[in-house]
C-alpha cells in the first residue's frame, strides 16, 4: 500500500481526491493538513465523507508529513505550496503540486504572473507537466510533478497534435472558456455568491488570465515552435465543468476530417481523451476523467471543443492520473 497525505485538505479539489483515493485499491490515506489549530475532524469539513475516513486534519511540520507519506498531494495556493513542497520532498516524499508554482518553464514568467517570489527557484523550468497524454515518460520517473490548470487542459489536447502535424498555424489562437463556480475555490468571493453568479454569465481575468502562459509555454515546449494563446474565460452559473471553444487558422488546405483523424490517431492508446463526432457537453463529462474533443469549421477558422469536469480532469482525477503512473499502476485505477 502506498501511504498518501494531503496538504490543505478543505477545498473542493481535496474532496474530490479524497473520493478518488478512497476507492484506490492500493493507497492508504495516512495524513490530512490544515492550518486551522484546533484538529477537525474530516466529517465536519467534508460531511459527505462521514464514517468514510475517521482523521482529523493537523497543522504539521514537513518532516512529520513526509515521515507518514510516501507520496504527498499539494491542494495549497500558490507559493504557500511550494514552500511547503520543498521541504516534504527534501525529507523523502513524492509529491504532486495542484497549484501554479512548477507549472510554468522560467522564473520571470512566474515573477510577471503572480508577483512573488518563488520559494522554490532552483526547480522552476525542471518539473514535468503532469497531462500524462503529453509528458507519461517524464511523470513516471518524477518525484514532483506539477498538476495542470483546469482551464488550459482540454485546449492544450485539442492543440497539440495538429501542431505538432502542421496542421495548424501556431499563432492567432483564441480559447474562450465557459467555467463552472467550484473552479473559483472555497473561500467565499463576492463574485461566487449565489446572488451574484446565479443567472448570470460574466468574464473574468480578460487579457490577464494567469493561465495564459501556461498555454504557451507548454504548447511551445511540446511543439518546438513559439505559439500564442488569446484565452478568456467566463463565469456560467454551474457548479463544475468546462467547455471550451479554441479557434484556429488551418496550416494550408485542411478539412475537418483531416483534423479528426490527427487526433484519433495520437490519442489512440490515451484512455481519456475521447474524440467525438457530436458537440461535447459539461454533462457528457461529469464527475469523470474523461476530455471529450472534436472539431467544426467556421468559415475560414476551425473550432475545436472540448469538454472536461474541472475538479476531476482539471485537478484531482488529472493527479490520480499522474499517482498512478509514478507509482507503476495501471493509468485507470480508481477512475
Amino acid at each position: 500500500m502506498i501511504q498518501v497525505g494531503i496538504l490543505g485538505a478543505t477545498g473542493y479539489t481535496a474532496l474530490e481526491l479524497l473520493k478518488l483515493l478512497l476507492r484506490h485499491p492500493e493507497v492508504e490515506i495516512t495524513t490530512l493538513t490544515s492550518r486551522q489549530e484546533d484538529r477537525p475532524h474530516l466529517a465536519s469539513i467534508h460531511p459527505e465523507l462521514t464514517g468514510r475516513l475517521n482523521l482529523h486534519l493537523e497543522n504539521l511540520a514537513p518532516q512529520t508529513i513526509a515521515a507518514k507519506a510516501d507520496c504527498v498531494f499539494s491542494c495549497l495556493p500558490h507559493a504557500a505550496s511550494a514552500a511547503l513542497v520543498k521541504q516534504v520532498l527534501a525529507a523523502g516524499s513524492r509529491v504532486i503540486d495542484f497549484s501554479a508554482d512548477y507549472r510554468l518553464q522560467d522564473l520571470e514568467t512566474y515573477l510577471k504572473w503572480y508577483g512573488d517570489e518563488h520559494p522554490d527557484p532552483e526547480r522552476i523550468g525542471h518539473v514535468p507537466y503532469g497531462l500524462p497524454e503529453l509528458f507519461a515518460d517524464k511523470i513516471r520517473s518524477a518525484d514532483l510533478v506539477a498538476n495542470p490548470g483546469c482551464n488550459p487542459t482540454a485546449p492544450i489536447l485539442g492543440l497539440a497534435p495538429l501542431l505538432k502535424q502542421g496542421l495548424i498555424q501556431p499563432y492567432d489562437i483564441i480559447v474562450d472558456a465557459k467555467c463552472g463556480v467550484s473552479g473559483a475555490g472555497r473561500t467565499p468571493k463576492m463574485a461566487t455568491l449565489f446572488p451574484e453568479c446565479n443567472e448570470s454569465v460574466t468574464p473574468y481575468g480578460v487579457g490577464q488570465h494567469r493561465h495564459t502562459p501556461e498555454f504557451n509555454q507548454i504548447l511551445t515546449q511540446v511543439t518546438q515552435q513559439a505559439v500564442d494563446v488569446l484565452f478568456t474565460p467566463h463565469l456560467v452559473p454551474m457548479s463544475r465543468g468546462i467547455l471550451t471553444t479554441t479557434y484556429v487558422l488551418p496550416q494550408g488546405t485542411r478539412d475537418v476530417s483531416e483534423l479528426m483523424s490527427s487526433l484519433r490517431a495520437f490519442y489512440a492508446d490515451c484512455p481519456f481523451v475521447r474524440i467525438v463526432e457530436h458537440l461535447p457537453s459539461t454533462k457528457h463529462t461529469l464527475e469523470t476523467n474523461f476530455c471529450d474533443l472534436t472539431v467544426r469549421q467556421v468559415r475560414n477558422r476551425f473550432a475545436i471543443l472540448g469538454s472536461i469536469d474541472n475538479l476531476c480532469k482539471g485537478a484531482s482525477g488529472a493527479a490520480v492520473q499522474n499517482f498512478n503512473l509514478m507509482f507503476g499502476f495501471d493509468e485507470t485505477t480508481a477512475l
